[in-house]
């Protein structure tokens, strides 16, 4: 059985005393791939750093390591025009699979909403440009953030991270060509609204993640999560299903390849 954390922060100050340990304990849950995600230019360096040189391909007990680029909403005042070209050059890196994490964050407003929408446009145009997937943060913002996409084109490849909309939405996105991934909080015992959305879309339009170390699902809430834990992501969406956490290893896993590219390990 093979999966793969699609969303995870490897660069986190967290993760500084035992990363190594962190990545042969993912691979002794089955998880062959992760996506350390880039939140601005110093963590985008260090997740394609990471990627480059801390992954399976130069240590068989450990799983592969992809990496995104781009600038969190949170973070989007920084976005101006060297650190775009700085994330464009970034992208080229042969271990670079998405632009993202980028979007809208509209709960806790770190950046001014209109700063926010700015930085999202402009990224999703470098990942047009580059003909990259995009990997999306979308809190409280759903509307606006389908609006702004729709203005930038149409036909994408992308994913909707740790998924917080509801089905109208998910039929939607899935329609204009976006995957749906689900975090620890599908497995939280109140989370039935998104229990619900993951009953509804398709499962060839699922991925898994954990967003480590955030969001750890409900058996270790309140640590420190870390990639192994997305089996517990996986076994909660195949209780959900109704259907074998083998068959959603193979399904998501197949999801993953299709949308970033790469070819996962064996």
């Amino acid at each position: 059985m093979i999966l793969i954390d699609t969303h995870a922060h490897l660069d986190d100050h967290r993760f500084d005393l035992d990363r190594v340990s962190v990545l042969e304990r993912a691979m002794a849950a089955d998880v062959r791939t992760i996506i350390t995600v880039g939140t601005d230019l110093g963590s985008s360096r260090r997740a394609v750093e990471l990627a480059s040189n801390l992954g399976g391909d130069s240590d068989q007990r450990r799983p592969a390591v992809w990496a995104t680029v781009g600038v969190h909403p949170h973070d989007a005042s920084q976005l101006n025009a060297d650190v775009l070209t700085e994330l464009d050059r970034l992208a080229r890196d042969q271990h670079v699979v998405a632009i993202g994490e980028i979007g809208l964050d509209l709960y806790r407003n770190l950046s001014p909403q209109a700063i926010q929408e700015r930085a999202f446009v402009e990224q999703l145009e470098l990942a047009r440009r580059l003909n990259r997937p995009v990997v999306i943060h979308d809190r409280d913002a759903h509307a606006q953030t389908l609006g702004l996409i729709r203005q930038v084109g149409k036909d994408w490849l992308g994913v909707l991270h740790c998924y917080s909309g509801d089905e109208e939405m998910a039929r939607e996105v899935i329609s204009m060509g976006f995957f749906i991934s689900l975090a620890g909080p599908l497995t939280f015992e109140n989370a039935r609204r998104l229990q619900a959305v993951a009953r509804f879309v398709p499962l060839e339009r699922l991925l898994v993640e954990t967003d480590c170390p955030y969001l750890a699902p409900q058996l270790y809430r309140g640590q420190r999560n870390e990639p192994a834990y997305v089996r517990q992501v996986a076994v909660k969406l195949a209780e959900i299903k109704g259907i074998s956490l083998e068959r959603v290893a193979d399904a998501t896993t197949a999801n993953a390849r299709q949308l970033f590219g790469f070819r996962a390990p064996e």
